[in-house]
């Protein structure tokens, strides 16, 4: 067990996720914003690492300042602002895409260079950003029907979860699907009509590597130990990536999720975090 004195002492730069660490929909968690306050008066630079992909960082930033966690946009690395690299590499500028998720989230395929289509039956791309404002079933079957399609005329397909988690702490106590799950019900439906032609989200958000070397690339220091609650996606994560990681004790630490891999079975035995702090408040 470590606690919070100890690791500004030891680190250079912090990672924390959002949700179940800092903060929860009812407000900041206790000692979160005091923490902050206190990397700040140390001279160490921190980012919220989130696969929130809802809403723009502006936007979320603003939502986390109303809700009593002051912030700004710059402390922010989500999982939706990994679009714009992906799309970047893959040469997908001017690319149709359908959109799994709220009106909020357009943003992050227009400035990956991405063009919002209504009518997806040409669409060269998906992109599950979020759970909020997916009609069931409806969404899921345009899905469904346009991979199908494709699959049938041999036309490639580009799949994009920005969130690969499966469940939130939305409350104490109280949790939620999100947009993971919606991508493994699609995968594992289709892979069971289908065996021969196996699919799968590519998945953008933690714990996959790019997040975390654009965390390490925006933060300009290499000693990184990444704050999180899931074992499944921030610390294995944060370790694949070479960096250390605690496991703290608010949030989904309890239940210790097990987050399956691409094509939706268990990714192997669960990590072992670095350090295990009980909360972000000195006591």
């Amino acid at each position: 067990m470590i606690t919070p004195a100890q690791l500004i002492e030891r680190y250079d730069g912090f990672l924390l996720d959002a949700y179940g660490v800092l903060l929860d929909d009812t407000g900041p968690l206790p000692g979160a914003a005091d923490f902050l306050a206190r990397l700040d008066a140390a001279g160490k630079p921190w980012l919220i690492v989130t696969n929130a992909a809802s809403r723009l960082p502006e936007q979320l930033a603003a939502d986390f300042t109303a809700k009593g966690l002051p912030l700004r946009a710059r402390h922010l690395l989500t999982s939706g602002m990994l679009l714009q690299p992906y799309f970047a590499h893959q040469g997908l500028a001017g690319a149709s895409c359908l959109l799994l998720g709220p009106p909020s989230a357009q943003g992050y395929v227009t400035r990956a260079g991405g063009r919002l289509v209504e009518d997806d039956r040409d669409a060269e791309v998906v992109v599950i950003a979020d759970q909020n404002g997916v009609r069931w079933p409806e969404d899921f079957n345009r899905v469904l029907n346009l991979i199908m399609r494709r699959r049938t005329d041999a036309q490639p397909l580009h799949l994009l979860l920005c969130n690969p988690d499966l469940i939130f702490p939305c409350a104490p106590d109280t949790f939620s699907l999100t947009a993971g799950a919606m991508a493994v019900l699609l995968e594992t439906v289709l892979n069971a009509h289908d065996p021969g032609q196996p699919l799968a989200f590519e998945r953008l958000g933690k714990p996959c590597r790019p997040i975390f070397d654009q965390a390490r690339e925006l933060l300009g220091v290499q000693h990184l130990v990444m704050i999180g609650d899931q074992l499944g996606t921030d610390i294995r994560g944060a370790l694949d990536a070479g960096m250390d990681a605690v496991l703290i004790g608010t949030g989904l630490a309890g239940g210790a999720p097990i987050i399956p891999d691409a094509r939706g079975a268990q990714a192997g035995p669960l990590p072992r975090p670095t350090w295990q702090l009980r909360g972000l408040e000195d006591v």
